[in-house]
């Protein structure tokens, strides 16, 4: 039994550091497709998604309870997290293409903290003291980038802001991740292959020009997918605190790429943002592990 349990949690250690892995070097993916509009990025990225999830749907047969459980409320929520998850898409794509990785990552950072604070103020959820600090020392960090003039700090928040409210809604909706991601991919594919569509007819369309292109856009349905399921599955296997302290494997990477490969500038007032925001973010991971392990600690009786 101990042998069992020790490899599922090796194996959904496995998938969560793969998933926020993949998740991190996205941006080397983007910036190779920087010839490409962000729009038709997202567009391929929504079509290619839809038809690798339908076969996935179809192969486990769960076609019939996905379309059984996206009504009503329900459905109403996913169209919601679909017009959520698709403004991150293209912000994160755009601000990729247009070197701003940097603020990419900054918004990433600051997600988890904005996760708690909505918890609090949406769901009513007790904020912690360590919490309270960790948003407080987080908080100032945007103050600093937003009082220096920082122009491109509306990419970080929009990250951040829309990624958190998408979690948000999701924790809402009474579907799991595969069904939620496959329902979101089909609301938004109309949209997806209307801009296709026209970008085709006036002759703007980045799909066809070379096979390099063609295979990058169709495997935008691969680095969709694979990570979110990869996430869902690690998430039944393993503690959500350390899950907590996996994720800042993601814009840990991007930040690296942003300085050693892009060649980004880090600013005074970008050093000073970010060890505010990373000082908050320990202090999160810190009071996240001390209250797992407190709810761990067994109970002696007197």
């Amino acid at each position: 039994m101990k042998s069992s349990t020790s490899s599922r949690d090796t194996g959904g250690l496995l998938l969560a550091v793969g998933a926020f892995a993949i998740w991190g070097v996205l941006p080397l993916y983007f910036h190779a497709l920087s010839e490409v509009p962000a729009l038709q990025v997202l567009s391929h990225r929504i079509v290619w998604s839809m038809l690798l999830l339908g076969v996935v749907v179809l192969a486990v047969g769960r076609g019939r309870s996905i379309l059984a459980a996206a009504r009503g409320r329900t459905l109403l929520l996913l169209i919601a997290s679909a017009a959520l998850i698709a403004v991150n898409w293209l912000v994160y794509i755009w601000a990729v293409q247009h070197h701003h990785v940097l603020e990419g990552s900054l918004g990433y950072f600051i997600n988890p903290l904005v996760n708690v604070a909505l918890g609090v103020l949406v769901l009513g959820e007790r904020l912690r003291r360590w919490q309270g600090v960790a948003i407080g020392v987080a908080a100032a960090g945007v103050v600093v980038l937003a009082l220096s003039g920082g122009g491109s700090l509306w990419i970080s928040l929009v990250l951040a802001a829309s990624f958190g409210l998408y979690g948000l809604v999701r924790k809402m909706v009474a579907i799991d991740a595969l069904g939620g991601l496959t329902i979101e991919t089909v609301l938004l594919a109309p949209i997806a292959l209307g801009v296709l569509i026209y970008a085709s007819a006036n002759g703007q369309a980045s799909f066809g020009v070379s096979w390099r292109l063609d295979g990058m856009l169709v495997a935008a349905g691969l680095i969709t997918s694979v990570p979110l399921l990869m996430f869902a599955a690690a998430a039944r296997r393993m503690p959500l605190a350390t899950l907590g302290l996996l994720q800042y494997i993601a814009p840990t990477l991007q930040f690296a790429e942003a300085v050693l490969v892009f060649g980004e500038p880090v600013t005074r007032v970008h050093a000073v943002t970010f060890v505010l925001i990373w000082s908050g973010c320990a202090l999160y991971a810190w009071d996240s592990v001390r209250a797992a392990r407190g709810r761990a600690a067994p109970v002696v009786a007197d």
